[in-house]
């Protein structure tokens, strides 16, 4: 489906983000692989996928909150593979406290790893999709980005503003045979959630399995979190000729969440 292609997927090391390289990758193309973790497991990743699918994978320990980190990520991915058709903004970080409360540093970094770090790669990667009349934008965003909860302004205002983003790329290159869409995933249960229920236990003082049933799946109708392969073959299929006509989208997968 993606054989020839190259893709950048950013926070990729874990979670949702390695679930769409793996997707990628399985599906033949090659991936330039981004995030934080531990050196030894990145790169056991990186040659798992390059081996198991016979494609090239490369990692960038890029930091998504500097601007000339990102730029260099697409320079080298372009060195690495000739070229980036595919581009998944999928990088975020998290701070849950009340608007009053909220230290200045941790809206600043919200906002640039979660909507900044996008328009800078998106900037950077844009003259050589033109160029070659194909692309595909495909940011991650999150519930949070069609609705409000409280205690997380900076987290809510970057998703917001990812989906406006997303959709003025759409309108600017459509014409160019480049779709730029986002993906608005309910509760999935990666390492950021894990924190988040760790957080809310402790705060409240009440148990995991509450926080799971009663804070962050109440709303979900399935009342399960959505799985990170789902969200990979909703990026799969993003990506692919076949959508090529779906553009501007902002796509949820939420259980239903969304609809309380």
């Amino acid at each position: 489906m993606l054989t020839g292609k190259a893709a950048i997927v950013t926070g990729s090391t874990s979670g949702i983000g390695l679930a769409i390289a793996t997707a990628y990758a399985a599906h033949g193309a090659d991936v330039m692989l981004n995030g934080f973790g531990n050196a030894d497991a990145i790169e056991a990743t990186r040659a798992r996928l390059e081996h198991e699918h016979g494609v090239r994978v490369r990692y960038s320990p890029a930091n998504m909150a500097v601007p000339q980190d990102v730029r260099q990520m697409a320079l080298q991915t372009v060195g690495a593979f000739g070229k980036v058709d595919i581009v998944v903004n999928n990088a975020g970080i998290q701070h849950v406290a009340p608007i009053d409360e909220q230290p200045d540093d941790r809206w600043d970094a919200v906002i640039a790893v979660n909507l900044s770090s996008a328009f800078h790669l998106v900037k950077a990667v844009l003259p050589g999709m033109k160029a070659r009349g194909w692309g595909r934008v495909i940011n991650v965003a999150s519930a949070h980005g069609l609705v409000a909860s409280p205690f997380k302004a900076p987290y809510v205002a970057a998703k917001h503003g990812l989906i406006g983003l997303s959709k003025t790329v759409a309108v600017e290159v459509a014409e160019h045979g480049i779709t730029s869409n986002t993906i608005c995933p309910g509760y999935v249960r990666t390492p950021l959630v894990e924190g988040q229920i760790a957080e809310q236990a402790k705060a409240h003082g009440i148990p995991v399995e509450n926080v799971i049933r009663d804070v962050l799946l109440v709303h979900q109708a399935r009342k399960r979190f959505v799985t990170v392969e789902e969200i990979a073959a909703l990026a799969l299929f993003l990506a692919s000729d076949a959508a090529a006509s779906i553009t501007a989208a902002a796509l949820a997968v939420d259980g239903g969440w969304t609809q309380h």
